[in-house]
């Protein structure tokens, strides 16, 4: 990314997209300070294979608990790098973290669409919030023109069933109803960021990876993790102010609102 060594942190690190963002950036995109790698229970066995690639890199990556759905433990998360982080603060926030419910409007329930609701939108403006105070202190101290993400950024991982104008098209295969209003809403939250949050020269931006086969988007899907998050990479070396608000897929195409 830069000759400068910057700092990183993902949420939803331990697995699919996540886990592939941090194996990929220490490998291609270095000089890191530190990647700081969160997920929600860094000791049970779904981030067994995150704990491998931590031990492979020891100076770099630092895992963080991280759930992303509980405000409280994004405060204390935050207090925890912060104290790791030198006076150059956090460079780079990349919300990745994501759950997907499958219902439709007839049978969507306000919990579900609470559920869906928490972890897609109100968390990563959570992470926004406990995390702006290192974002604005790297902008702050960055000899780096403009906007980036080798200064500061926030990078949110958004999808194509969240647009609103593409919805008769893909609605019947992918009836996600909880998941679709979520993605839509964070769309929102990050329009207005990009625009709060501008003076202050931090990038905020939206990336559809792709229909992806991980967890999520299943066997199925038409590319996979590392095809993905080689193009977002692409893409986020290249963002400048041009990018600030906009919403592009992985391969940096534009998508409609």
């Amino acid at each position: 990314m830069s000759s400068k060594p910057i700092s990183v942190l993902i949420t939803g690190a331990n697995r699919g997209l996540g886990l592939e963002m941090v194996k990929q950036m220490v490998e291609t995109q270095g000089p890191l300070s530190a990647l700081f790698a969160c997920c929600r229970d860094p000791d049970g066995p779904r981030a067994e294979a995150l704990q491998a690639l931590a031990k492979m890199h020891k100076d770099t990556i630092k895992i963080i608990r991280m759930d992303t759905a509980d405000r409280s433990s994004i405060k204390q998360s935050a207090e925890q790098v912060g104290s790791l982080l030198g006076e150059n603060g956090l460079n780079l926030v990349i919300n990745n973290a994501a759950i997907l419910t499958h219902s439709t409007v007839a049978d969507s329930t306000p919990e579900t669409m609470a559920k869906d609701f928490n972890t897609n939108v109100i968390g990563p403006m959570s992470v926004i919030q406990e995390f702006l105070p290192y974002l604005r202190a790297a902008a702050k101290n960055s000899a780096e023109p403009g906007m980036s993400c080798r200064k500061a950024a926030v990078v949110n991982l958004s999808a194509l069933l969240g647009s609103i104008e593409l919805t008769p098209q893909s609605y019947e295969n992918f009836s996600t109803l909880p998941y679709r209003v979520s993605k839509a809403a964070l769309n929102m939250l990050i329009t207005c960021a990009a625009v709060e949050l501008k003076k202050d020269e931090i990038l905020c931006t939206l990336l559809h990876p792709g229909w992806v086969q991980t967890d999520m988007g299943g066997a199925n899907a038409s590319i996979d993790a590392q095809e993905s998050v080689q193009g977002m990479l692409k893409i986020m070396n290249s963002m400048t102010e041009k990018h600030n608000g906009v919403l592009l897929d992985y391969k940096g195409q534009s998508i409609p609102w």
